[in-house]
């Protein structure tokens, strides 16, 4: 990592001066100066001050293509964006991965990366997010790059977002705002679009700006007379209070799609029908395993966010029994709380589920940073009480060390790779163990004109032995109260 370029000769200086892939762990104190007498018996070597408050470039998040003619840019202009980030906590390897995370999601959102900034901060700036100074050299960046957009790593302040485009003159969005135009792009159905409207209103009521005739106010306000009493209400107050109610009719919009989605539900549990859901970090393999598990020809894209909309589909144990397999939208680290309200009904699959298969890319530099994000959305959504199985998917690529080091830490984990199929059927056999069973086990001489009371054992229960005889068919099963009750009449004298 090499430091960002500056006006300043002293930051030139000091990128010489010192060997490339240092890190800072912590700040000097303000008060204190470096000096060779005291500092210099410190073991290792150590940042100067400024050297570490300064911007700090990440190499290799570029994708400027540099044979890209005029013609071609004519034809396609991406947005072409700067990503900022701020290093408050952990390791500048920590910092490095959060911001090539941004760069991956603005791909997404088809804009252009050409560079990326960290700066070294006790906290974000409360004013411009990085500091009135490193603001200034942003905006040198921007010139220099010839960015129209910069993306800041972190949710702003409507206070900070005006205060930084101010400063760098180019449109500013921070991670939120980003994810939310992601969600917009990729909502399908009509429930999705609806719960992505819902969040971008959320985001966007704080954030309203006027100007001109958007603060002029409307004549009136008292009662009656002649329309002059009272001081009336502004433009943007008005744009408030229709956000506000067109947010009122959406949430009783999606909570009418919640009650079919609910319904559905009620019928899955009448049957007794297990069910499993898919949860976690977006682009980690849920898609692709929920294909290789049913064969459901979902949408797998090597993308962030590829599939939003949840996709439910029957499957079957290796024993037979079946159980539905629900995909839910991906999780990703700093997940907006708007998204995660809004879309709190789709989430509900995963609290309302028997079993959570939760899918870590296993190929990923940091795997345990991704259980983390997806725990804590779990636990957002009310589902810590759900049995886990951690899915290391992509063991095909991932570096055999880390899926030992995840295998030991991880007690209920197994390794798969939904392209080659390599673990699937040791999955499936796992999926069979961690299913509830049905409580009751029951043998049964079913005569054959009854046969619609077989067919339930195999749909509602697991069937242990089955025998055609004379009489009919000779079941051991496990199932429920309900359907052992049924059974009962049919229970042979020797049994």
């Amino acid at each position: 990592m090499t430091s960002s370029s500056s006006p300043s000769q002293d930051t030139k200086r000091l990128a010489h001066t010192y060997p490339e892939g240092l890190r800072a762990d912590a700040l000097m104190e303000e008060d204190v100066a470096w000096s060779h007498e005291i500092d210099g018996e410190r073991d290792g070597d150590q940042f100067d001050r400024s050297e570490r408050a300064a911007l700090r470039r990440v190499v290799g998040l570029s994708t400027e293509l540099e044979d890209v003619t005029e013609v071609e840019y004519r034809q396609l202009r991406l947005e072409r964006v700067v990503l900022v980030g701020v290093w408050t906590t952990g390791t500048a390897q920590d910092a490095e991965n959060s911001l090539a995370e941004l760069a991956a999601l603005a791909e997404t959102a088809g804009a252009l990366v050409l560079d990326g900034v960290i700066q070294r901060r006790d906290k974000p700036d409360a004013a411009t997010y990085i500091g009135s100074g490193k603001a200034a050299e942003l905006r040198d960046i921007v010139l220099e790059t010839g960015a129209d957009t910069v993306i800041c790593d972190g949710e702003l302040s409507p206070g900070q977002l005006i205060q930084l485009e101010d400063v760098a003159k180019v449109k500013v969005i921070d991670r939120t705002a980003l994810i939310l135009d992601i969600f917009a792009q990729h909502a399908k159905s009509r429930e999705g679009k609806a719960q992505v409207a819902l969040a971008q209103m959320q985001y966007m009521l704080p954030r309203l700006r006027g100007w001109g005739q958007s603060l002029s106010r409307q004549m009136g306000g008292g009662r009656g007379g002649l329309a002059t009493r009272g001081p009336g209400e502004t433009k943007i107050e008005t744009d408030r209070r229709r956000i506000r109610e067109k947010m009122a009719k959406m949430r009783r919009e999606i909570a009418d799609m919640k009650t079919g989605r609910e319904v559905k539900r009620q019928e899955r549990r009448r049957n007794k029908v297990p069910s499993v859901a898919i949860a976690g970090y977006t682009n980690a393999g849920k898609s692709s395993l929920l294909n290789r598990l049913t064969g459901a020809g979902v949408l797998v894209e090597n993308a962030l966010f590829a599939t939003l909309d949840p996709t439910v589909r029957r499957a079957e144990t290796p024993g037979g029994r079946l159980y539905t397999l629900a995909d839910t939208v991906g999780f990703v680290r700093h997940l907006p709380h708007h998204l995660v309200e809004a879309f709190r009904s789709t989430m509900e699959e995963v609290g309302d589920s028997d079993l959570i298969l939760h899918v870590v890319d296993g190929s990923h530099p940091t795997p345990e940073e991704q259980l983390a994000a997806v725990r804590e959305v779990i636990r957002d959504v009310g589902a810590t009480g759900v049995p886990e199985i951690v899915v290391i998917n992509k063991a095909d690529a991932a570096d055999p060390l880390v899926l030992q080091r995840l295998l030991r830490v991880e007690k209920r984990s197994i390794a798969v790779s939904a392209r080659t199929g390599q673990g699937i059927a040791e999955l499936l056999a796992l999926i069979d163990d961690e299913l509830p069973r049905p409580a009751v086990e029951v043998v049964a001489l079913v005569p054959y004109t009854h046969g619609k009371l077989v067919a339930r054992a195999h749909a509602e229960g697991e069937v242990l032995s089955e025998e055609h005889t004379a009489e009919g068919t000779l079941l051991k099963v496990r199932v429920h109260e309900e359907l052992a009750a049924d059974l009962a009449p049919y229970t042979p004298v020797s049994a």
